[in-house]
């Protein structure tokens, strides 16, 4: 799984590591058979080559130390001499070739180890020699210790590797236990040879011969069991032979005493039996090297393939691998680099384009994309077809958008001047009746309708537009919030702490009375109905600063993280769900002014929004007339109207309206004349200044106007 899910050029990495795995596998089996073959062969010349010369040398010298034993004369003491001198002939070549650095590293511990035993035997014949001259050992000693030197030689050669083939290998073992069979043939001869030339064997010697006897046919006749075919005939004719048998009779006669043979007769009996099992061993070694070497031409001929030809191979396939990967992956990148453009640049350069009203040729978007004509220019036609058609799908798409958009916006727009015209009627309702239940009525209908309108400007805002509310001058704080309580429902449950004198910019004075107008209604819905909502304001030293706090359930971290989010970066608009939407609109005219908003958990459970008006937008203290008073136009509206202001506020000009605040003292019920009263003595005197400037100015507007409508008239 991992593998399938894995990068192409993963995989075929992983393809090439298998096939340079199953390459390096073939080549290591044909190495080690090749570097086994070299093993043979470095150990045959270091160790058989001079080991063979050395045993015939040694088993000379045995013979002739036993016959100097024997008879003690000047002959055999020079013959013997002569012999020492070969031996150590043989016995230095041995030692040169089988301690040189190629058999050390081509030898196995064992065989180490047993060649050291060899070099040890070798050395030790030095003391046996002088303890032969000086007759301190009798023939049998002295024969144990040549036997025991031939011996460990043989033991180095048990250890010595062989091929792999299996048949070469049974037949070299087989001819190294027929010669093990004439070396004991040949301890028969010096055992013989040294009891004849002392005058005959003694019993024990008769008795030890009979022992060597016995051993020497069972050896030969275990090895000749396992003759290859070839090899079989010419011993079994040998065998047979005249100089065979009468050899085996003299064999009998000595061992039980019938007859003693002279020296010469019993070197002319055993010395054809000898030659004839040399030859026999020699030449099915030839013949064995005759076999085997078909077998090391075989294993360096499939060294040559499976070294050489299989690593061209493997090298041709990386090559090849290696160069469609990347004609591959360059045209995958072409479909890749393609979607990306098309997802990251093309689409929403397209959506974009469509949204300024230009005309989009789905051609000219999606211009299809040359690959060629293999299996990958089929997906990349595919891929030119899926292009075309999602970008025919965005242009679509968004051209319903903008329709759609445009509809709401129209929507809107009826409405927001039908809401209009509706305050209207309701003003000139409100300033005609005078009974105080109507009267109630028409300040409830009239605070629905300024709800209403804020309703109409979300739809306006959604669709990318303005509100059209704005004003020429500046507006002090406390009347920006007071202008937003105008468009809340539940607005007596807020609570107004105190703003400073900032004022902020007429062109941001529409937006951030809408802005703070969602925000409080968020508030007051997702507080208790016994609760407050605490609106307050102060300058700070990168603006000014509302802070919003309710003591309602609060939000979950993550909520408000997520809301904060979302708010920093408003996405893009769709109709499909209204659960948000007041964030929406909030996110909307925080970015048209660089407002930031930010929620917050409060100390007292609730949620706290902290609005950072920038500093740009922010003045010291409105306008003023001649008089003291604040100058505070009424804003106009999206038609190019002016927005009314009752006379509780025409400080600010902004659409605050407080049932009951336009009747006289004896039409207002006891409740509302007792709360006025109330908040007229709790206000200061730089309040009541401003607003009886304001009531001046207001009463200044209001003649002119009516002049104006005089002179129309007349």
């Amino acid at each position: 799984m991992r593998l399938r899910n894995s990068r192409l050029r993963t995989k075929v990495a992983a393809l090439l590591l298998s096939l340079t795995a199953l390459w390096a596998f073939a080549a290591w089996v044909t190495l080690r058979e090749a570097a086994n073959l070299l093993r043979v062969a470095t150990l045959s010349s270091g160790v058989a080559d001079p080991g063979d010369p050395l045993m015939i040398q040694l088993q000379q010298e045995r013979r002739l130390s036993l016959i100097h034993l024997g008879q003690r004369g000047a002959g055999a003491k020079e013959a013997l001499r002569v012999q020492r001198a070969r031996t150590d002939a043989a016995a230095h070549a041995f030692t040169e070739q089988a301690g040189s650095t190629s058999v050390a590293l081509a030898a196995s511990d064992s065989l180490d180890l047993r060649l050291q035993q060899v070099f040890r035997r070798i050395e030790g014949l030095k003391a046996a020699r002088v303890s032969i001259d000086a007759g301190k050992v009798d023939r049998v000693r002295a024969a144990t210790t040549y036997t025991e030197v031939i011996d460990s030689i043989y033991r180095a050669y048990d250890a010595l590797a062989g091929v792999d083939d299996e048949q070469i290998a049974k037949d070299a073992r087989t001819f190294v236990e027929m010669s093990r069979a004439i070396e004991i043939l040949s301890q028969e001869d010096a055992l013989i040879a040294g009891a004849l030339a002392a005058g005959g064997p003694t019993e024990a010697e008769r008795g030890q011969f009979a022992l060597i006897v016995g051993a020497q046919r069972f050896a030969r006749a275990e090895a000749a069991s396992e003759l290859p075919q070839a090899d079989r005939q010419g011993y079994d004719e040998l065998v047979g032979g005249t100089a065979f048998t009468r050899f085996r009779q003299l064999e009998d006669q000595l061992a039980q005493g019938l007859a003693t043979p002279g020296p010469e007769q019993w070197r002319a009996a055993v010395g054809p039996v000898l030659a004839g099992l040399d030859r026999t061993v020699q030449k099915g070694g030839d013949g064995l090297i005759e076999r085997a070497t078909p077998v090391a031409v075989g294993v360096v001929i499939r060294l040559l393939l499976a070294g050489g030809l299989g690593l061209l191979a493997v090298i041709a396939s990386i090559v090849l691998s290696v160069t469609t990967t990347k004609a591959v992956l360059a045209q995958l990148k072409k479909v890749r680099d393609a979607a990306r453009e098309l997802s990251d640049e093309r689409l929403p350069r397209v959506v974009e384009r469509i949204g300024r009203g230009e005309e989009v040729d789905v051609a000219v978007e999606a211009k299809p994309l040359k690959l060629g004509d293999d299996e990958i220019g089929a997906v990349g036609q595919a891929f030119n077809s899926v292009r075309e058609t999602a970008i025919r799908v965005a242009v679509e798409q968004a051209e319903l958008r903008r329709s759609t958009r445009d509809i709401l916006l129209s929507l809107a727009r009826r409405t927001q001047g039908l809401v209009h015209r509706q305050l209207t009627v309701l003003d000139v309702m409100e300033r005609r009746e005078t009974e105080p239940e109507e009267l109630r009525d028409l300040f409830r209908l009239d605070h629905l309708a300024t709800r209403m309108r804020r309703n109409a400007e979300n739809l306006i805002v959604l669709s990318g537009s303005s509100p059209g509310r704005t004003w020429r001058r500046s507006v002090p704080m406390i009347d920006v919030v007071r202008g937003a309580l105008a468009e809340v429902e539940d607005y007596t449950r807020v609570q107004l702490l105190p703003m400073g004198e900032a004022t902020l910019a007429g062109k941001a004075v529409g937006d951030v009375v809408h802005l703070l107008a969602e925000l409080i209604e968020n508030a007051v819905s997702f507080s208790p109905p016994y609760t407050t909502v605490q609106v307050g304001g102060q300058v700070v030293a990168t603006g000014y600063v509302f802070e919003i706090e309710d003591r309602g359930l609060g939000m979950t971290p993550e909520s408000l993280q997520a809301a904060n989010e979302h708010i920093a970066g408003p996405p893009e608009f769709r109709l499909t769900g209204s659960a948000r939407l007041g964030l929406y609109v909030v996110a909307r005219l925080a970015e048209r002014h660089q407002i930031q908003v930010r929620l917050k958990a409060s100390t007292y459970g609730g949620t706290t929004v902290v609005v950072l008006v920038p500093h740009e937008l922010i003045g010291s203290e409105p306008e003023q007339d001649e008089d003291g008073a604040p100058i505070i136009p009424a804003p106009r509206t999206a038609f190019g109207a002016r927005e009314r202001a009752t006379p509780a506020f025409t400080s600010s000009g902004l659409p605050f309206r407080v049932p009951q605040t336009s009747l006289a003292p004896g039409l207002k019920t006891d409740d509302a004349a007792q709360a006025q009263q109330q908040d007229e003595d709790e206000r200061s005197p730089e309040e009541i200044r401003a607003i009886m400037g304001s009531f001046q100015s207001g009463t200044r507007l209001g003649r002119t106007q009516a002049a104006k409508l005089t002179e129309g008239e007349a």
